[in-house]
């Protein structure tokens, strides 16, 4: 098992996500709940995997005004989720009140406080999609930009495309600052719509604390073999860079 790995249960079911937990619990060291699953089976299914013992990272990408947003990190902390997120582009004050009621909610009812982290630029975007939105800097000038800001919210770390690692560790340069790579992708296989894409092996090399992958591993013929191959893949990383 790798640490740094987190499955994606990007599916539409309980009764799929369940299994997939069971099958891949052993390969990686966190699961991912997005959009999709949530949407799907409620707050419940989160639980259900936390009295499991799965840590979770539940990516809801909240980015409502600020009091809503802090509401719903309380919601989060309750859950017992181990990560979760918001989106940077909400901006300074929504970044520090979530920071805040994850802080205050943890501490004033005695549950261990998740990290919270702040999403800058979609893997799916590029320069073109940031232009139509009225942005006219480059995707990783973008990325800079919201995690700096997102480390002076007094937030835990960013996510962000493998390609902007280095330029997110020279303008953030805590130590403890994590960055979830999404995007990722083993050697001959589809991107599918992510464009700022780089292997497992390069992500880890690059600086990344955390891989997401989806798609890769539960669209395989064998997804215990295909998690199997990319926490190898990974761990090899890991050790080429330590000797």
């Amino acid at each position: 098992m790798n640490d740094k790995l987190i499955i994606a249960l990007d599916v539409d079911n309980v009764a799929q996500a369940r299994e997939l937990f069971a099958r891949l619990r052993g390969h990686a060291g966190m699961f991912k709940i997005g959009m999709q699953l949530f949407t799907a089976a409620g707050p419940q299914f989160v639980r259900e995997i936390v009295g499991a013992g799965g840590r979770v990272f539940l990516d809801l990408k909240y980015h409502d005004i600020p009091n809503t947003v802090a509401m719903a990190c309380r919601e989060a902390v309750r859950f017992g989720v181990t990560l979760f997120n918001v989106h940077a582009a909400g901006g300074g004050e929504m970044l520090r009140r979530a920071a805040q009621a994850t802080a205050e909610t943890a501490e004033r009812e005695g549950l261990p406080r998740p990290k919270l982290i702040a999403v800058t630029v979609l893997t799916s975007s590029d320069a073109g999609v940031l232009a139509e939105i009225g942005i006219a800097d480059s995707p990783a000038a973008q990325v800079t930009r919201l995690a700096r800001l997102a480390a002076d919210c007094g937030l835990d770390g960013v996510v962000a495309s493998p390609h902007e690692i280095a330029d997110v560790r020279a303008a953030v340069p805590r130590r403890d600052f994590l960055i979830v790579t999404p995007g990722v992708r083993p050697r001959d296989t589809a991107h599918d719509d992510q464009k700022r894409v780089l292997t497992p092996a390069e992500a880890v090399r690059a600086g990344a604390d955390y891989l997401v992958v989806g798609r890769a591993i539960l669209n395989a013929p064998d997804p215990q073999r295909a998690a199997e191959e990319i926490s190898a893949e990974m761990a090899s990383a890991e050790e080429r860079d330590e000797g």
